[in-house]
């Protein structure tokens, strides 16, 4: 199959959209599957750039328009698109995240030149605020034409099926993953002095809790049994100024570490300072940032939202309610697990194999950092998840094309007959295109060699004496 990832984000930048279209783009390459990522330049990054095995992306010369989103004119970009698709030879186009421009620009163009189109949703939305209402709607209208859809979780495919009205059976689960290769345990890195690190990977908005985390660590300054308790903090965004005011005022200079903006490289190396992973999210589908801390070893503490339960079990992580009290007695709750491990425990993982270790204490409920490893490698892998989208796609290629007429008619069940037209002016500059730059005019793309039969080898005739 060729497959066509669609996305405003993408690296450079990080987050976890960008890294499961990275990962899954990797397995399914591994398969024997052509992958092609198309997202908007990158400041300097433009034009055709080669990845991993392969993975060619495209960095369209397009400016962003607001949060790393191109402006979706729907009808700009439309001869650029199509040549990509005919360049390529795309059988599947795959759109990531409700909030990509592009990705729903990609859609349209390819539902309207008969291709298949997948769609994966990663977040969670309202009903009740003006934004989440006109996404809602966007989402629908553009969701209609849609093959089949995906949901890291249950709630989020109950979310996507209500906001967008697309039918449950067109709506498939498939979470998230990590390479628990690259996140292992290391607790020798850990504070020895009888201290605990609290660590918090997250972008700081509001959307994250970081108000919920300021009232923590000012609740956490007051309390004298807490005073050998830090945090240490990565990421950036506009509440960076709310943590540094409540560290001054506070003067926990020496207790809360803000790092910065890290790269996914250096996440790893920042989870492992630390005992104790502190999640404050108000919204969250999935969370990657849980699975990774699991897997590198801490236990996880993290508010009751979204998707989250179904994420890990209850042996690796203790959830609270979304309030600074709940938190705070969950914080609490692991810090005293903690300690009752270090007193009671009988062996310490520190040095020892992941063979040696032994894999559940049942006295004090707690697992070996390396047996945590084990656990989410066992829940968690990029090779199921790829398996998983590979028969949706082989899923949607045995569906009948639908007539151009049905497609158009179901923009009408939306209740924007408005956007019809604009689907239709679409589909005229797609004419106009295949009447100017007919589809064998356009040079077709070689393949990456590992995208092709490896030749055989001819064996060479023995000759005669």
């Amino acid at each position: 199959m060729r497959i066509c990832m669609a996305s405003d984000f993408f690296f450079p930048s990080f987050g976890g959209v960008e890294e499961h279209i990275y990962n899954l783009s990797q397995c399914l390459i591994t398969k024997g599957h052509k992958v092609i990522v198309v997202t908007h330049s990158y400041g300097g990054r433009k034009g055709i750039r080669y990845m991993t095995n392969g993975l060619k992306v495209y960095y369209l010369p397009i400016k962003t328009f607001y949060n790393q989103c191109i402006l979706p004119t729907m009808i700009c970009n439309i001869p650029l698109y199509r040549d990509i698709f005919v360049r390529e030879r795309i059988d599947i186009v795959h759109g990531h995240s409700a909030f990509s421009a592009l990705a729903h620009e990609m859609m349209l163009v390819a539902s309207l030149l008969n291709l298949r189109v997948i769609f994966t949703d990663h977040s969670l939305f309202g009903f009740a605020d003006l934004s989440a209402v006109v996404t809602n709607k966007f989402l629908q209208i553009s969701l209609c034409t849609c093959n089949h859809c995906i949901c890291v979780s249950h709630i989020g495919k109950e979310n996507t099926v209500l906001r967008a009205s697309v039918p449950a059976h067109k709506v498939s689960v498939i979470p998230n993953a990590v390479d628990t290769a690259l996140f292992t345990p290391n607790p020798i890195k850990r504070p020895q002095d009888g201290s605990i690190t609290v660590v918090v990977v997250s972008r700081l908005v509001y959307r994250k809790g970081i108000d919920l985390l300021v009232g923590i660590i000012s609740k956490i300054s007051q309390m004298p049994q807490l005073r050998h308790v830090n945090f240490l903090i990565g990421g950036d965004g506009p509440k960076r100024g709310l943590l540094e005011e409540i560290r001054e005022k506070n003067n926990m200079q020496d207790r809360v570490t803000l790092l910065g903006a890290l790269e996914h490289s250096k996440v790893r190396d920042v989870l492992t300072r630390g005992h104790i992973f502190l999640n404050t999210s108000l919204t969250e589908a999935y969370c990657m940032a849980i699975v990774e801390a699991a897997a590198t070893g801490l236990q996880v503490v993290s508010t009751k939202v979204g998707g989250i339960p179904e994420v890990l079990p209850d042996k690796l992580i203790i959830m609270t309610d979304p309030t600074v009290e709940g938190l705070l007695r969950g914080l609490v709750l692991a810090i005293n697990k903690h300690r009752e491990r270090q007193k009671l425990q009988h062996i310490s993982c520190n040095g020892v194999h992941r063979n040696d270790a032994k894999n559940y204490d049942a006295k004090n409920d707690v697992l070996c950092p390396f047996s945590c490893n084990s656990l989410v490698a066992e829940l968690y892998n990029w090779e199921n998840v790829a398996m998983r989208t590979e028969k949706v796609y082989q899923k949607v290629l045995r569906e009948p094309n639908q007539p151009l007429g049905n497609k158009l008619a179901s923009y009408l069940i939306t209740g924007v007959w408005p956007y019809l037209l604009v689907v239709s002016l679409c589909y005229l500059i797609l004419r106009l295109c295949e009447w100017f730059t007919p589809k064998s005019h356009i040079d077709i793309a070689r393949d990456f060699p590992s995208c092709q039969r490896p030749p055989q080898r001819i064996k060479s005739k023995k000759r005669r004496r």
